[in-house]
């Protein structure tokens, strides 16, 4: 205690008239150094230069690195071990978990010997020398812990709307690296707020991948489902058709677009995408699936593999157009996870390589349950006086219907 007084006097001197330096935050640093110090010294059983039998390992300098406060950045000096590492659980705790995630994921390649170069200069940015499995398998099994509670959730009131995408990632399996897609569910509930309802990571998207993923979300309680807005996978659509029978399926008009430009020459997609839009300014199902007709005719004179994919297309890509014109603009595509696939995308990109599936599934978790979050936190996505006319609508569907059965019983 003598000589934390005596150190902290001589900060005090050494600042006494220098205006250029903030005392609060040199104050800081100093008492954040000297705890950093006495858990250091317990880990390793010995304080500076002292000789004790319990000495675990010895110090081998200091790594600095930048610490945000309130009273503006702080540089501090982390101690570095000679055998092992060392970082203060109370500076790490408050981080994002995407930021956790990651941290962990770069850890576990490098400690498994299967990192890349990318990750090899980010581990020495960060200063992880000297990892210890140990330590990662505990960070890891944290957050595997409180990733599975997320993702197992039960899923409370009724959710109209559903959009399904998958994006592709490389992860080891086997000592070989492979293909993965790793699929994302998010819903809107009949209040009007957006959810990330699931997540899972499969070797392909197929038929039996995209089933048993929808199934489980059935089982944690998903129900309520008018209408879900995906891509035009074979074995998607036809999962959707088995596990959510009565919803129907809007094929994602970006992704439709893109298809169609494919099978025409590039100097014509400017006039090609302008004859597109005439459709989507349409008002209403009906004058939209005649003017899709007229353009498909158009495009035939012309560019007939375009046309044809455009009549397959009809009912599916207009399907978002019989809810209300409200909503219209949200469920024609899959926009609403674009920006998503962006912050997932600049996340893997960080690591390259998974060391495994685990780990993707980790960081997929983390970056979900800090948007989910976000979400919770803004404004609805679609208003209460929109989610009203989808409920008003379903109450003169379902009097049409019983009217009609009562015709026929006549």
């Amino acid at each position: 205690m003598t000589d934390f007084r005596m150190a902290l006097l001589q900060l005090l001197r050494k600042y006494q008239g220098d205006a250029e330096v903030d005392k609060l935050r040199e104050g800081l640093r100093f008492l954040v150094e000297a705890l950093m110090d006495l858990e250091v010294t317990e880990r390793i059983g010995a304080a500076r230069y002292e000789r004790t039998p319990t000495r675990q390992t010895q110090r081998n300098g200091y790594r600095l690195r930048p610490w945000d406060t309130r009273v503006g950045t702080v540089p501090l000096r982390i101690p570095k071990l000679r055998q092992g590492s060392y970082f203060p659980s109370w500076l790490l705790e408050p981080r994002r978990r995407v930021e956790r995630a990651l941290w962990a994921v770069v850890q576990e390649a490098y400690v498994q010997g299967v990192s890349t170069r990318k990750v090899d200069e980010l581990v020495r940015a960060l200063g992880l020398e000297g990892i210890s499995k140990s330590e990662v398998s505990r960070i890891c099994a944290e957050l595997d812990a409180e990733m599975a509670r997320f993702r197992d959730r039960p899923l409370e009131g009724r959710y109209p709307y559903v959009w399904l995408d998958a994006k592709a990632v490389k992860a080891r399996e086997d000592g070989r690296v492979v293909n993965q897609a790793a699929v994302v569910a998010v819903g809107v509930r009949e209040t009007g707020q957006r959810e990330v309802l699931g997540f899972d990571v499969g070797a392909a998207e197929t038929y039996e991948f995209w089933l048993e993923f929808l199934r489980s979300l059935v089982r944690r309680g998903l129900q309520g489902v008018r209408l879900v807005i995906s891509d035009a996978h074979e074995g998607l659509k036809r999962a959707i058709a088995e596990v959510l029978a009565g919803a129907g399926w809007q094929r994602s008009r970006v992704h439709l677009v893109r298809n169609l430009l494919a099978a025409v020459p590039r100097h014509a997609h400017d006039e090609v995408v302008a004859l597109l839009h005439t459709i989507w300014l349409q008002p209403n199902q009906e004058a939209a699936t005649a003017q899709l007709h007229k353009v498909a005719d158009q495009l035939a004179l012309r560019f007939p593999k375009a046309a044809q994919k455009l009549r397959d297309a009809c009912d599916d890509v207009l399907a978002y157009m019989a809810f209300p014109r409200a909503h219209w603009r949200r469920l024609h595509s899959t926009n609403v996870l674009e920006r998503l696939n962006r912050e997932l995308g600049r996340r893997f990109d960080v690591v390259g390589i998974f060391p495994n599936t685990a780990a993707v599934l980790r960081l997929l978790g983390a970056v979900l349950a800090e948007q989910h979050d976000e979400w919770a936190a803004a404004r609805n996505y679609f208003s209460a006086a929109s989610m009203a006319l989808l409920d008003q609508q379903d109450r003169q569907q379902s009097g049409e219907t019983a009217a009609f059965a009562d015709i026929a019983a006549d």
